[in-house]
């Protein structure tokens, strides 16, 4: 799995002109599935990000987690995290899962970070979706976990 995780101090998901995911201050995380990837990536990841300390404490320095501050999150999936851009100027998306497996591990991947505590919204798989990021800081991670 490959996440890249935007900190946040609002974000949105829209399908056709219309809302289907939106949190203030939190999360948005880009989430690729590979083709190996399963629970184990997930379970890892969700506690990673649930416990990962890159929100500002009183004194502006990144101690706090989105739990420690009562963030949400929002999980897109994007295949597009697995693009292979070494030949040519097309890039191949073969390292990514197909549908039937990356489907339900980001589904699976929103419950387990709901499971450690932190409110999670989803974008919705295979569509095309305007994704509204008001990244804070900016703070951007991007994590890869075989």
């Amino acid at each position: 799995m490959r996440v890249v995780i935007q900190r946040v101090s609002k974000g949105q998901v829209s399908v056709d002109g219309e809302t289907i995911a939106g949190i203030g201050s939190g999360l948005i995380i880009l989430t690729g599935i590979g083709p190996e990837d399963g629970e184990a990536q997930a379970q890892y990841l969700a506690e990673k990000i649930a416990n990962l300390r890159i929100f500002p404490d009183e004194d502006g320095k990144t101690n706090l987690s989105c739990l420690d501050v009562g963030g949400e999150a929002i999980v897109v999936s994007q295949f597009t995290l697995y693009a292979d851009t070494r030949k040519g100027r097309r890039p191949s998306f073969v390292n990514a899962a197909p549908p039937e497996i990356a489907e339900p591990l980001v589904a699976r991947f929103a419950e387990l970070l709901r499971a450690q505590g932190v409110p999670t919204q989803m974008g919705q798989f295979g569509a095309e979706m305007l994704v509204e990021i008001h990244n804070h800081g900016p703070v951007t991670i991007v994590i890869d976990r075989d």
